[in-house]
């Protein structure tokens, strides 16, 4: 790892706390509040590929847990973190790192498609997953009520996935920051 890799993974950190900033919008069935910030982990890895984008969300992720208020709302600290929202928390990781494996695998013929469904299984599919479970667990509730639960979401996270997908594919043209790897 190189200098400039240790910016870019702090800037996207950096970029994932003023994405916080935008205030929190709790839905009233499950808790968790809607915020831009899950389209941090989504630039962080359509833009820097997996294990910068990854890496970038790890970063964060400490800032927070050691008690830094960096999450939507003004909130940090590892009890933030252990909370319903907790699995959508550490899920950012995981889904910053699965887009990057995505994009890195398609990434001398992405086109307009393939980075949503990529942007899209990462963002939606796994953060929703492990999220998802969590909330079952937190909440006592079933898996099957989180994920009913979570389902006004979608509509805020396919807005997220379309910005990421201009984001990558504009990033990809005018300054790659990612070199196909397989």
């Amino acid at each position: 790892m190189n200098t400039k890799d240790i910016v870019y993974i702090a800037l996207f950190a950096a970029l994932t706390a003023v994405l916080g900033l935008f205030p929190p919008l709790t839905l009233p069935v499950t808790g968790v509040p809607v915020t831009a910030q899950s389209l941090g982990p989504m630039l962080a890895g359509a833009i820097l590929g997996a294990r910068r984008g990854g890496l970038s969300i790890v970063l964060f992720l400490v800032l927070v847990a050691v008690g830094l208020p960096l999450l939507s709302g003004g909130r940090g600290g590892f009890g933030v973190m252990i909370g319903v929202t907790g699995g959508f928390i550490f899920g950012w990781a995981v889904s910053a790192f699965v887009i990057g494996l995505l994009i890195e695998h398609f990434w001398n013929d992405l086109t307009v498609i393939k980075a949503t469904l990529a942007i899209g299984f990462g963002g939606i599919v796994v953060l929703y997953a492990i999220g998802n479970a969590w909330v079952a667990v937190a909440a006592d509730i079933s898996y099957w009520q989180a994920t009913v639960g979570a389902a006004p979401f979608l509509i805020g996270d396919a807005i997220k996935v379309a910005i990421a997908v201009a984001a990558c594919l504009a990033v990809r043209r005018s300054y790659p920051l990612i070199s196909k790897t397989r």
